[in-house]
């Protein structure tokens, strides 16, 4: 804001220096013209008024008194000939009149075009200003290239800060070690990588190992996005890439990281009419910098995305991107040496274990340990407590993956009896079908666009899925949908979301993996990823009659795993009561709450009882905190206060010093009866004294 005050205010003073010369030089050092009629011009002249006349083609001119002028125009060229003839050579002759006959001088043809020379430098130092504000301070540097160059000013990032990724280190390390002595490679013939391209799902931390190579290394390090090559101005892209290696080869031997690189790196002719060609001269360009006829010798290409897929082919050959290192979803041991990484500024409670931590996240990203263990602080600071306990990472984990809750919402009693038979019958299909998920938790709280949830969570990863394990997502997800219609004898558009999802698993079942025994091991699905451009010439690879085939078998899979849901919950009708009733009355069941509700150990109203010591506990252990937590802050405020008050009284005690010896001087005689002695030793005391606290502050 003070930039744009400061611009402004420039140009405003420029604009008031024009406006100022343009008003001087009309107005001719300050003389006083009147515009008059002609023919009161000439009742002038008839008068003799006028001293001075100057005729400039139909401008007539005439002085009538000390530093006043007026002047006219006449209608045709014959009346100034007139004029002339009657009255100005009649004058002239008598020499009462003056007439002034213009001659062209340089120094009058400069004057007067000192206007408009003041007025184009003005313009020309307007558009310079203007061009000054552009990106890096100029206007035309947009072919520049927007890196940004790291030489390890701050944090230094090291691979040792790098978890869960140890044979992805290991491939990165080859590149460190080869920036640090490239002479034993070059020796063996051995030629390292050019290129290194980092590909996985989002947040499983491709920049992050990028930041450690650079670390290992100690090398110049390069930042940029694929997004920063393109412009709206033609060739900008090119531009930027060559100057982008251009600094690189005068840091070399450097890193350069190209962050979403399938921004410019997507196959040639995929879009429409033929692709967007500034797009295709970039990653031309960049080809040609990565393997062309010049040398980049001591310049590694580090890339990420999360779709090499869409990437064109001659960018993925070897040569230029010689590696492909897949950074994917960590495993539990990895989620472990995460969880460690990311919790070493908090303050764990003894219950908290990162292996335990693990066991509980499956399929999550660093970056969502990261926000579960940093929501979790959030929670436990605002309940103002000392140390993060596991309800408050459970509360975290329940609200990375289903949202806050809302339990302001207002529900009708109907509503939350189907919500809970609803989520009762996913609980109890889920623990009666072998080989499935134990149930982690229940609840009828709505949660985001979901009025309740039930939570499974997998015992151990799981690298791929089987038949079996697919027929029992489906049997899961209609376990709702039955529930509502054997306990309600209604239905309702709460199972819309399951009935879609099985619908999914049911047809991926048939065309991708070949689960259909009349169908076959075939691969009739149509392509996965499809772009812009592509997704037009896409084509289904099946005809019609094995489409009707595919529709009836999708259709079966579902009907036969709705029939052995419903005998599931029919043979079970007790327990779903039972669940059913007791998320009536506590809203939230976790695992072994509902699997003491599944054997039979407790009842609904039983349970209700234990849920609510153990809330009134955990209110108990909260105030605790909460009051240990005021009682701290307020012992520090307590003991700046003393600090503050302390300082103060010394320093007010050395001020008012002065003052009582002043006094005692004036009241000689007390002094001398209390007995004390002002020799100039005690002088000398109060003004040492007096002086120290100067001294420190």
């Amino acid at each position: 804001m003070k930039k744009f005050a400061k611009n402004i205010s420039i140009y405003l003073v420029i604009f008031a220096l024009v406006l100022a010369a343009a008003f001087f030089y009309n107005g001719s050092g300050g003389s006083e013209y009147k515009l008059v009629k002609f023919s009161t011009l000439t009742n002038y002249l008839e008068q003799e008024k006028i001293t001075e006349i100057k005729i400039e083609d139909t401008k007539i001119t005439g002085k009538i008194g000390k530093d006043k002028y007026v002047y006219a125009y006449a209608p045709y060229i014959t009346e100034i000939n007139w004029l002339e003839e009657n009255y100005i050579f009649p004058q002239m002759q008598e020499k009462k009149l003056t007439v002034e006959t213009p001659k062209p001088s340089s120094g009058s043809t400069i004057l007067s075009l000192l206007p408009t020379l003041i007025m184009v430098v003005a313009l020309g130092f307007l558009f310079y200003l203007m061009m000054n504000q552009g990106g890096n301070g100029k206007a035309f540097s947009f072919g520049k290239s927007k890196a940004r160059l790291y030489k390890g000013e701050g944090k230094k990032i090291t691979f040792d800060e790098v978890a869960g990724l140890d044979e992805e280190k290991e491939e990165l390390s080859e590149v460190v070690d080869f920036l640090k002595d490239p002479r034993k490679y070059k020796e063996v013939g051995a030629r390292i990588p050019k290129g290194i391209l980092l590909v996985g799902p989002p947040g499983t931390g491709k920049t992050y190992v990028s930041k450690a190579t650079a670390g290992e290394a100690g090398v110049p390090f390069f930042t940029i996005s694929g997004s920063d090559f393109v412009e709206m101005f033609v060739g900008v892209g090119a531009s930027r890439v060559r100057d982008l290696f251009d600094q690189a080869k005068k840091n070399a031997p450097c890193i350069v990281f190209i962050d979403e690189i399938d921004a410019v790196g997507r196959k040639r002719g995929a879009g429409l009419g033929g692709g967007n060609d500034e797009r295709e001269q970039t990653l031309n360009q960049l080809l040609v910098e990565m393997d062309g006829f010049g040398e980049n010798s001591g310049i590694i290409i580090l890339a990420a995305t999360n779709r090499p897929d869409v990437l064109d082919p001659a960018l993925l050959r070897p040569g230029r991107f010689d590696r492909q290192v897949v950074i994917g979803i960590p495993d539990i041991k990895g989620r472990e040496e995460i969880i460690k990484v990311h919790s070493k500024n908090k303050p764990l409670s003894d219950e908290v274990s990162p292996k335990i931590l693990a066991r509980r996240t499956p399929g999550f990203t660093p970056a969502d340990i990261e926000n579960l263990l940093n929501e979790a602080a959030l929670i436990t600071a605002r309940r103002n407590g000392r140390k993060i306990r596991m309800a408050e990472i459970e509360e975290a984990a329940t609200k990375v993956m289903a949202g806050p809750a809302k339990k302001s919402r207002v529900i009708s009693p109907e509503e939350r009896k189907l919500t809970a038979y609803h989520e009762a019958g996913h609980a109890i299909v889920m623990r009666s079908l072998p080989d499935s998920d134990p149930v982690h938790q229940i609840t009828i709280i709505p949660r985001g666009n979901a009025g309740g949830f039930t939570m499974s969570l997998p015992e151990k990863d799981k690298g791929f899925e089987t038949k079996n394990g697919m027929l029992n997502s489906i049997k899961h997800l209609l376990g709702g949908r039955v529930a509502e219609q054997l306990t309600l004898d209604d239905i309702s558009t709460g199972a819309s979301n399951d009935i879609m999802r099985a619908t999914e698993i049911a047809r991926a079942m048939v065309t991708k993996y070949g689960f259909s025994d009349k169908i076959g091991p075939v691969n009739y699905s149509e392509s996965d990823e499809v772009f812009l451009g592509k997704d037009f010439s896409t084509r289904k690879n099946y005809s019609e009659g094995i489409a009707t085939e595919i529709d009836h078998e999708v259709k079966s899979i579902i009907e036969e795993a709705y029939e052995v849901t419903s005998r599931i919950l029919t043979d079970n009708m007790d327990k779903l009561e039972r669940v059913a009733q007791a998320l009536l009355e506590v809203e939230t069941l976790d695992g072994e709450q509902f699997e003491a509700l599944y054997t039979g150990e407790v009842d609904a109203q039983g349970l209700a009882e234990l849920v609510k010591e153990k809330e009134e506990e955990i209110q108990r252990v909260n105030a605790e905190e909460a009051a240990e937590f005021e009682r701290i802050r307020k012992e520090e405020e307590e003991k700046l206060a003393a600090e503050l008050a302390k300082y103060d009284t010394d320093y007010m005690d050395d001020e008012d010093h002065p003052s009582d010896s002043d006094d005692d001087t004036e009241s000689g005689e007390g002094k001398e009866a209390i007995g004390e002695d002002s020799s100039d030793d005690e002088t000398a005391k109060t003004l040492t004294k007096k002086e120290e606290p100067k001294e420190e502050e």
